[in-house]
């Protein structure tokens, strides 16, 4: 009972704080005049942190912010206003400042034109898929004796990657598991790593020469965490879009995700694959589209989400003591600016 009646007195000590708060930052209030809704509450000086009493500070903190809210919809209303008074004659929006348009140029981008890059494309090691010479054929395995966890998610990306055949290791090493899949003609290898039962990793190797790349894996998302999901994907092979990969680097782990899908996409089962890169993180996802009417379009999630981080890119297939790496991240050299992007 005491400690009831505690509590109510100290709702009512807060309550009486706040309300003298409020008269105390309501300047002209004791002359009579009267104070307008749109009247700055506080001084220019006046630091919310400087109050001690933590239910005042919190009161005061939440007046500010509804303060901000409110000059911030009034200067957008004025803008608009401006704007409609003008006509044509009014000048063009300004384009907000983001850490995409502000990005630091990079040497590498490529031009879609360059013959440089058509020569070394037609030359690199996807050119026989390309050139349609070979089929994708895709080996899933995992880390030595994986959960339940990566062994539902690699079950499910070989559900959205066509022609590809998940198989458990049992204390095989790499470098034994490439020659065996050479031998079965299969064109590429994924390994997905887990720590704490959760996939942390993945590792994609082109066969038979390469390249192998490393990717750091966070936020896996299985078909039964999303939510509003769509039914289960169907055996039609998927549409695929690669978003802003630009950079020579870029251009390389765009065509090796290309490489893993079929050619010649079935638009019946209206499925697609998409990897968005952005600030250097390549988001997976996994869409059905349907069409509502001859404008609309929805889509659906199927799942399962990922996103990757590249963190490096070896030159042949994988090979931990004497690869030779084109690029490794080196994140106190490279992360200098967080407006310079390597893909």
């Amino acid at each position: 009972m005491a400690e009831k009646l505690g509590k109510g007195r100290t709702s009512q000590k807060a309550q009486h704080n706040a309300e003298k708060a409020e008269a105390v930052a309501s300047p002209g209030e004791g002359q009579g005049a009267p104070v307008q809704p749109d009247q700055v509450l506080f001084p220019p000086s006046f630091s919310v942190s400087e109050i001690k009493n933590k239910q005042r500070r919190h009161f005061m903190f939440l007046r500010w912010k509804q303060q901000q809210r409110k000059e911030k919809l009034a200067i957008k209303k004025k803008r608009k206003k401006e704007r409609e008074a003008l006509g044509d004659k009014a000048p063009p929006k300004p384009v907000p400042k983001t850490i995409e348009n502000q990005r630091v140029y990079d040497e590498t981008t490529v031009d879609p034109n360059d013959e440089e890059v058509a020569l070394d494309e037609a030359t690199d090691e996807f050119a026989p898929y390309f050139n349609r010479q070979t089929v994708p054929k895709i080996l899933i395995t995992t880390s030595d004796r994986p959960r339940g966890k990566t062994v539902r998610f690699c079950e499910q990306l070989s559900k959205c990657i066509p022609n590809s055949h998940v198989y458990y290791r049992r204390g095989l090493a790499l470098k034994r598991i490439i020659p065996q899949c050479m031998s079965r003609d299969f064109t590429d290898l994924i390994v997905i790593n887990e720590d704490r039962k959760i996939p942390n990793g993945l590792v994609l190797s082109h066969l038979p020469d390469g390249p192998t790349a490393h990717f750091r894996m966070s936020s896996v998302r299985l078909r039964k965490e999303i939510k509003r999901k769509g039914k289960a994907p169907t055996e039609h092979q998927p549409e695929v879009i690669l978003n802003n990969f630009t950079t020579r680097l870029g251009h390389s782990i765009g065509r090796m995700f290309a490489s893993l899908f079929p050619h010649d996409p079935q638009f019946v089962g209206r499925q697609v694959a998409t990897f968005h890169n952005q600030r250097d993180y390549i988001f997976f996802r996994f869409h059905r589209y349907i069409f509502k009417n001859e404008k609309k379009v929805a889509i659906q999630e199927l799942g399962p989400r990922f996103t990757l981080k590249l963190r490096s890119l070896q030159k042949g297939t994988f090979d931990s003591k004497f690869g030779e790496y084109e690029w490794i991240h080196k994140r106190h050299e490279m992360d200098t600016s967080r407006r310079k992007f390597h893909l």
